[in-house]
């Protein structure tokens, strides 16, 4: 478990996200234990972003703190609960624009607008390799391309849900009912992007491994979405990841066509495909991604992914355009002493038609200055050919926990 945790942490360090913090509480012997051997920890993360978007007549500058506080209780007879509560605050001027200030048009869009919420709130039965959650509670799946936090930003995307965890067989099943998606603008959300989707949606992942070193994942995911019906889907697919020798290979292919009263008809399919090689303590990598199009009418969507993870952290394909989009990519990641760094390059193209949609630059350094702190800055150059404008954006973050 330590292994995969550490393998985890350094990747979301390359990538820009912050690694989760479990709260680790007592085991109870009492009921009153629950309270008394109960666990607290504090997170806060500042975070500096600028964005120059030729597309806004100011460049953005948005200072922000996320402080986070969150409980745990001991586990009493394979029973716990968890409380988490986030704030977000701007610092200085809101020089920036997010989706309830008002500011859109003169500045570029910084997903980051001020509020407090619950972040997360459920109770948990574990037993035997059975685990069942329900509440309000972090889900991500696999690599998040599918079902994730978008921990990147201030305020993480939660699931209102109930969720059962269980080995059945040699297969690790997840199962998700979701009947509310608790988006990332925050409490006080207006402006055309609902604060949340209101969800009538299931999520089923299954993994087993064929042999040591392979793994193989099956997905299905219905998702109805009353306020967002051009959302809805339903996605079935197949990912694998393993490695030859040396090799690391990652591949997955999708399907996905309108669900319930998505007023589009439509089929799509999703391609991905992914070979690294690590020598001298230097990982390389080269992929291709693909989400189609349905004749140029409507594309493969992921509404509900870490969309920051793929397709360039300028965040220009936060909605896959209607012609669909076909990424290829490089990437170079190592470490310079204790600091991660790390270097992508993306290349971007209609899968419809002929249009060249630009390429992106992207490079991240991250700092461990001790157990509780972390430094990290992070750059992102998208050069506009057929579809949006350049767009730089540059951002410096601060990671405290205790």
């Amino acid at each position: 478990m330590k292994r995969r945790y550490l393998k985890y942490s350094a990747l979301a360090a390359c990538i820009g996200i912050s690694p989760i913090t479990t709260v680790m509480a007592d085991e109870a012997t009492s009921f009153s234990e629950i309270l008394t051997k109960s666990a607290t920890k504090f997170n806060l993360r500042y975070r500096y972003e600028y964005v120059d978007d030729n597309s806004s007549a100011k460049d953005a500058n948005a200072s922000t703190l996320k402080s986070r506080i969150t409980w745990s209780s001991a586990t009493y007879q394979g029973f716990s609960g968890l409380v988490e509560v986030d704030n977000v605050s701007h610092i200085g001027g809101e020089n920036y624009a997010t989706p309830s200030n008002g500011k859109a048009g003169e500045y570029p869009i910084v997903a980051d607008p001020d509020g407090t919420d619950i972040n997360q709130v459920y109770l948990k039965y574990k037993s035997d390799g059975f685990t069942g959650i329900t509440g309000r509670q972090r889900i991500l799946h696999a690599g998040q391309r599918f079902i994730g936090g978008v921990g990147w930003r201030q305020n993480e995307q939660t699931y209102d849900s109930f969720r059962l965890q269980l080995p059945v067989g040699p297969v690790s099943l997840d199962y998700s009912y979701i009947w509310d998606v608790n988006r990332i603008f925050g409490p006080d959300t207006n402006g055309g992007q609902p604060r949340r989707y209101e969800s009538d949606s299931h999520a089923i992942y299954a993994s087993f491994s064929p042999a040591e070193g392979h793994t193989i994942g099956l997905y299905s995911y219905l998702l109805d979405f009353d306020n967002a019906a051009a959302n809805s889907s339903e996605t079935y697919g197949i990912e694998y990841k393993g490695a030859i020798g040396p090799v690391s290979i990652a591949a997955a292919v999708a399907t996905q066509s309108d669900y319930k009263d998505n007023p589009v008809d439509y089929d799509a399919e999703y391609y991905m495909a992914e070979l690294g090689y690590k020598v001298k303590g230097v990982a390389l990598a080269a992929g291709y991604e693909q989400l189609g199009s349905d004749g140029g009418n409507f594309a493969f969507r992921t509404p509900l992914a870490t969309l920051h993870k793929f397709q360039g952290w300028a965040d220009k394909f936060l909605v896959t355009p209607a012609n669909g989009i076909e990424d290829t990519y490089f990437k170079v990641a190592t470490k310079v002493g204790p600091t991660n760094v790390a270097i992508f390059y993306h290349d971007f193209s209609a899968d419809e038609g002929s249009a060249d949609y630009g390429t992106e630059f992207d490079a991240v350094v991250t700092y461990p200055i001790n157990k509780n702190i972390d430094a990290q800055l992070k750059y992102a150059k998208y050069d506009a050919e057929d579809l949006s404008t350049d767009t730089d954006k540059l951002w410096f973050t601060v990671n405290l926990k205790f």
